[in-house]
């Protein structure tokens, strides 16, 4: 979870100041997967830089988001996992991460632009569909149209390797 919120181009708080996202890889990018929108871009002064990607958070609306997650009134006290300081959360147990998936979630990522925020809110609504605790015929048959749509929009945002383990899901529905 925290993996979502936290940009991909910016170091784990597990392995702060480390990243996989270097100039060597966004090589890799440009020739592999044909996402121009993450190549690297000379600048004027002769330095590449590595463009933010669609589906990041600005410093500031991660910080507003933590925010907003310490300051939630909720039975269950979403606010004692949300450090907006360090820009982490720990602590939740396993519900309260099912819960907070599943519906706050999406009130999060709002601040995405809206093709990112629609493909994530399906996934979403496809999860909570799945984990319901009754599953009809017709549910499981709109799930099964709905899932290669919905990982084709996340594909042409997220970098591959990040999407590898979801067509497995795919192949589960067809």
């Amino acid at each position: 979870m925290v993996g979502f919120i936290k940009s991909s181009q910016q170091p784990t708080s597990a392995n702060k100041g480390k990243t996989k996202d270097n100039e060597k890889a966004r090589l890799d990018v440009a020739e592999l997967c044909l996402r121009g929108d993450l190549e690297l871009v000379q600048l004027h002064n002769g330095k590449l830089a590595k463009p933010k990607a669609n589906y990041t958070f600005s410093p500031k609306d991660a910080k507003s988001i933590y925010k907003w997650i310490s300051e939630l009134k909720m039975p269950d006290g979403y606010a004692r996992c949300a450090n907006p300081d360090k820009g982490s959360m720990h602590g939740m147990k396993s519900h309260d991460c099912h819960v907070f998936m599943q519906c706050l979630l999406p009130i999060a990522f709002r601040s995405l632009p809206d093709f990112v925020w629609s493909a994530l809110a399906e996934l979403n609504l496809f999860f909570k569909d799945l984990c319901s605790n009754t599953l009809r015929t017709e549910d499981v048959v709109r799930m099964q149209e709905n899932i290669p749509i919905i990982i084709c929009k996340l594909e042409r945002m997220f970098p591959k390797h990040f999407l590898i383990q979801w067509n497995t899901l795919s192949f589960i529905f067809l």
